[in-house]
């Protein structure tokens, strides 16, 4: 099945063809969500929860850019949403001291949401660049091609995305960045 049959059958509700993209794109979005969790059911849940989003959506894809790359980013917005409402739900606990281990994935997990509030203060295109770079895992090149610049400009971009983040993170200084944190 191509890729426009697929896209076509999707959006007519047909199941054999939602089963086929999901089936050809779970690798996408497995290694995507892979960088941010190793749980394997806080994993499935994140996929799954990508994939409603893609046929929930799929009439808003256009055939602009790479259908990959809408996949990535909406499977990307599924991550960000899941690890926003657990981070408000940690906001409502009272936290033990939680076994070895499980502090530094809490950590990593409080960091992650509010790193994403912060890519959301810098420029567009740079938080762009950095969101495609760091977090969705395309080259230079490839971002360059999609966003109409050389490759030089983006890797300007991404520089900028972390001397930016870099400085907000200094404003934090260090242990008010996680809301549960005295």
């Amino acid at each position: 099945m191509t890729e426009k049959d697929l896209i076509a059958g999707c959006k007519s509700n047909d199941r054999k063809a939602q089963e086929a993209l999901y089936r050809r794109y779970f690798p996408v979005v497995k290694s995507l969500c892979l960088r941010y969790t190793q749980d394997e059911d806080r994993l499935i849940s994140i996929i799954n929860d990508g994939f409603m989003k893609v046929f929930k959506g799929i009439n808003q894809y256009k055939s602009k850019g790479s259908f990959e790359g809408w996949i990535r980013r909406t499977a990307f917005n599924a991550l960000s949403d899941y690890f926003r409402k657990e981070n408000k739900y940690l906001k409502k606990t009272n936290f033990e001291v939680p076994e070895r281990g499980q502090k530094e994935e809490a950590l990593a997990d409080l960091f992650y949401a509010d790193l994403l509030v912060m890519v959301d203060d810098l420029p567009e295109m740079t938080a762009r660049v950095f969101t495609k770079y760091a977090i969705e895992g395309y080259t230079h090149k490839e971002i360059g091609e999609s966003l109409g610049f050389s490759d030089g400009t983006s890797k300007w971009h991404l520089f900028e995305a972390r001397k930016k983040l870099k400085a907000q993170l200094k404003n934090t200084k260090g242990h008010k960045l996680y809301s549960y944190v005295g």
